[in-house]
């Protein structure tokens, strides 16, 4: 199956890249597609990560204003995991570390990679590296966030039964999380038998 690019157009180049592409490409019955007009959203590789305190059972989860939720009824602030954008050359791994200091003053060790996904490829390059990590969530809370960036985080410390509870009930309702809180409810017990 092949593809061609035969045009390419910057259309944003702000705090998200957007590029209109003109396409053609090889059909699954043979022959080739009309000529198609696509937007994609340059994000590139990010990571994130769900830290877990084993002997309080305690997970780590951050509240932030999401501009993608403005229409929610509750507001657009959104519990999420810890994560960023890669830098060129950067390792997932080295990120998430960064990341749980910046956005919770957290320390993580004992990383598990969990999934690798794109996010929304009908419109979006962007792949995330969902991991898991252990941590001690005593004395952890409070706001973080780096100021030039506009990061205003609120960081939750609640327990295992709470967050399935929030993710149960919809109140947890984007994808990173999701799937990590339901990567974590089914292998809880073997990482707590792990890590204990």
């Amino acid at each position: 199956m092949k593809w061609s690019v035969i045009n390419k157009k910057l259309l944003a180049n702000g705090f998200l890249k957007l590029e209109a592409f003109e396409l053609k490409h090889d059909l699954f019955e043979a022959g080739e597609s009309q000529l198609l007009v696509r937007e994609l959203l340059d994000r590139g590789q990010a990571a994130a990560v769900l830290p877990y305190d084993p002997v309080r059972d305690e997970l780590v989860l951050i509240e932030q204003f999401r501009i993608g939720a403005l229409d929610e009824p509750g507001g657009p602030w959104v519990i999420e995991i810890i994560a960023g954008l890669q830098e060129p050359g950067e390792p997932a791994d080295e990120l998430v570390h960064r990341e749980a200091e910046e956005e919770a003053g957290c320390k993580i060790t004992d990383l598990i990679p969990v999934h690798h996904y794109y996010s929304s490829p009908g419109s979006s390059n962007e792949k995330i590296q969902i991991y898991f990590a252990r941590t001690k969530t005593e004395g952890l809370g409070g706001i973080y966030g780096i100021d030039e960036e506009g990061e205003d985080i609120r960081v939750h410390i609640i327990s295992s039964e709470t967050a399935f509870e929030w993710l149960d009930s919809g109140r947890i309702d984007s994808a990173l999380p999701i799937i990590a809180l339901q990567w974590f409810r089914l292998n809880r017990d073997s990482i707590r038998e792990r890590w204990l």
